[in-house]
């Protein structure tokens, strides 16, 4: 049992009891998603948490700071907005960082890149392999978004934003919870495919990477993409149904700041499952 956990990604129980549904009825074993959860339980097989954190955006700095374009958009197509992020990667070989680029309709990983420093010409290793799966005239009808990092703020990285014609759209207080869709992905590639894997050079997280995005995009079945993988829903150009609900309230009149809304992204995060 250890062997499978250390070799093998890991994958939330709902997702887990959506593939094995089907196989389950053809063999005659009647098993339902909570004694599924009870199982995995019972082995210690649910995903655990991490709740170490590293700082990984810098939004003190005297770059241009542009606008939030997506704050009551909601994405229609592929390819209409892409977030950016940069998370951290706790391993044997010390703090590595991955720098993501998401298409916000599909949650298709367009790009990424891992390193052992913040340095922008990784972030922008990232940005290039996204750009090289669309046309410019593609370009420009997409916008950018993210945190008000240096990195995003440089004209290093908004070099070849401009050359395919991108628009740039930027958080307004680089507050996480405006940018849900990134952190999300962020969570997930690192508590079902990363955490657990040994981890003793950047040529090593490189292709654990690389594995864990083919299988985030290609095998995962997705809440918000109906069901489908997200290199499914980016493909299919469908209206994708949202399967859970919207707890987002407005700010209230002298309530504490604290707690004025929940977002879908905690909601979905609030068991140790729902992924």
């Amino acid at each position: 049992m250890a062997e499978v956990r250390e070799n093998h990604p890991r994958m939330g129980g709902k997702k887990l009891y959506y593939l094995l549904k089907e196989q389950l009825v053809k063999q005659g074993i009647k098993l339902g998603r909570d004694a599924l959860f009870d199982l995995l339980a019972a082995n210690n097989l649910l995903i655990h948490r991490r709740k170490r954190k590293a700082i990984t955006t810098f939004s003190r700095h005297k770059f241009r700071k542009y606008p939030n374009l997506i704050k009551d958009l909601a994405p229609l197509r592929p390819n209409q907005v892409w977030v950016a992020d940069i998370t951290y990667w706790f391993t044997e070989a010390g703090c590595l960082y991955i720098s993501l680029l998401t298409d916000a309709y599909s949650h298709r990983i367009m790009g990424f890149a891992v390193a052992e420093t913040l340095a922008t010409v990784h972030s922008r290793r990232a940005l290039e392999m996204a750009l090289h799966q669309i046309s410019k005239r593609a370009g420009r009808h997409l916008i950018h978004h993210n945190d008000r990092g240096i990195q995003y703020c440089s004209q290093e990285y908004l070099a070849p934003l401009a050359a395919w014609h991108v628009q740039v759209s930027m958080t307004e207080n680089s507050d996480p919870l405006e940018n849900p869709v990134a952190e999300r992905i962020n969570g997930i590639l690192k508590q079902e495919y990363l955490s657990h894997q040994p981890v003793r050079s950047v040529e090593e997280a490189q292709q654990h990477l690389e594995r864990a995005v083919f299988l985030y995009n290609y095998k995962r079945p997705h809440l918000s993409c109906n069901y489908q993988s997200p290199d499914e829903a980016h493909r299919s150009w469908g209206p994708l149904e949202r399967r859970w609900k919207n707890y987002y309230k407005p700010p209230v009149a002298n309530e504490p700041k604290d707690s004025t809304f929940r977002t879908t992204t905690e909601t979905v995060n609030a068991g140790p499952d729902y992924h």
